[in-house]
């Protein structure tokens, strides 16, 4: 739980590279799946349970806690690898871990370990928050509150004197940013009933987001509608309001994107940092709001809309299966060496060409995500190149740190 007068900022961690990425975009906390029993189980970025030691210590040295999620359906032959997981994760010093199932709440309290509840529980009141004291001291609300219904259940732990297994007051903590589902806190059954692959087993198929037909079976009457997805829910954005919810009393503030790119992890970071700052700073203004939000649409997004914090009681749906981003990376080369007295990396081009006044990203496990522009360049070894194309070896300043395992993309408009 934070100690700083500011909401918590909440990042997700994939891979290494995007837990780099929070890390240097100004993430308070980070959160991330290990092996299957999480709700992005099916995603390809995942770590393992040797990663654990490497998590903990990459965030410990920056002041960043840890939470595990562990927040799916947990069935009797899973019982073994929970604990095995929990015992790992309180042995390498992870800050908590995020649960629905009974199960691993309970383990995670017998061998002292901070729980946190997760969104699938569908928390919409004081009193179970009340109930869930017993065992955790951060909670995750409903995502179909608003945010008066919110403000309530803050100020009532506060009058109420509603504390967790720390002694602490209970924290809330809600979504900010991402992606949302078209069930209730997430807990569908689609996938399940479709392609026997279970949602809440962390492997969801994605139904909602494909384009349907509806036909009336009685006339064979197609029905026409004016969104093709309207099972698919546009994408979270908080930002502009954010202020509100600061003055909600809400502690943590979580972005959702386990499956998304660093690229994505650090541009949303950044614009969330820069307004938790700003609102603290008492320099929180439209114009800057305006930015933000230029910023967050050049990452994955399938447009943005409130949710439902501000009263609204039906969603609002994609136009579209994919990204509305308005940039894209295309991948143009690898590391090879990085030169620390002089600051200057050098890449392979592999792909696609390269010239002067690109803005190129830069990463990798260990580098994050970096974004930067060429301004000058080295080319086979002749100073002042403009253009760069496939199999050239190129040299150029960064203000980072490059890694030979590090990967050059250039950000183009989508």
């Amino acid at each position: 739980m934070t100690n700083s007068g500011r909401i918590e900022l909440m990042a997700p961690a994939g891979d290494f590279t995007a837990m780099q990425a929070a890390l240097d975009n100004g993430a308070d906390s980070i959160y991330f799946g290990v092996e299957q029993l999480n709700m992005r189980a099916r995603a390809s970025m995942n770590f393992t349970i040797d990663d654990l030691p490497e998590i903990s210590r990459r965030c410990s040295e920056k002041g960043v806690r840890t939470y595990l999620t562990l927040n799916t359906i947990i069935y009797d032959h899973d019982l073994s690898i929970i604990k095995t997981i929990l015992d790992k994760a309180k042995e390498s010093n992870i800050t908590a871990v995020i649960a629905m199932d009974q199960a691993v709440i309970s383990y995670a309290r017998q061998i002292g370990m901070e729980v946190h509840i997760s969104t699938q529980i569908n928390i919409t009141n004081i009193e179970t928050v009340k109930f869930y004291t017993l065992f955790a001291d951060t909670m995750v609300m409903s995502r179909e509150l608003s945010i008066t219904q919110i403000k309530k259940i803050c100020d009532q732990i506060i009058k109420d004197d509603v504390r967790g297994p720390s002694g602490n007051l209970v924290e809330i903590e809600i979504f900010g940013h991402g992606a949302l589902c078209m069930a209730v806190s997430g807990k569908c059954y689609l996938s399940l009933h479709s392609a026997n692959s279970s949602a809440n087993r962390g492997a969801c198929k994605q139904n909602c987001r494909k384009k349907y037909t509806v036909i009336d079976q009685e006339t064979g009457f197609e029905i026409e509608l004016d969104n093709e997805y309207m099972m698919s829910p546009k994408d979270l954005c908080t930002i502009s309001f954010l202020d509100q919810i600061i003055d909600s009393g809400v502690k943590v503030l979580k972005i959702e994107g386990r499956g998304r790119a660093p690229e994505y992890v650090a541009t949303v970071v950044k614009a969330y940092r820069e307004a938790i700052d700003a609102i603290a700073e008492k320099t929180f203004s439209q114009e800057k709001v305006t930015e933000w939000m230029s910023r967050l649409e050049t990452v994955y997004n399938r447009g943005f809309w409130s949710g439902y914090y501000l009263g609204q009681e039906l969603g609002e749906w994609s136009d579209n299966s994919g990204s509305s981003a308005t940039q894209k990376k295309v991948y143009i080369g690898k590391g090879r060496h990085f030169y620390p007295k002089s600051n200057v990396a050098e890449f392979l081009i592999e792909a696609y060409d390269l010239t002067v006044g690109d803005k190129v990203l830069i990463q990798g496990p260990t580098t994050g995500s970096q974004e930067m522009v060429i301004e000058t360049m080295q080319v086979d070894e002749k100073p002042d190149s403009e253009k760069a194309i496939k199999s050239d070896i190129i040299t150029f300043k960064t203000d980072f740190r490059v890694r030979p395992s590090d990967k050059l993309y250039k950000i183009v408009q989508a």
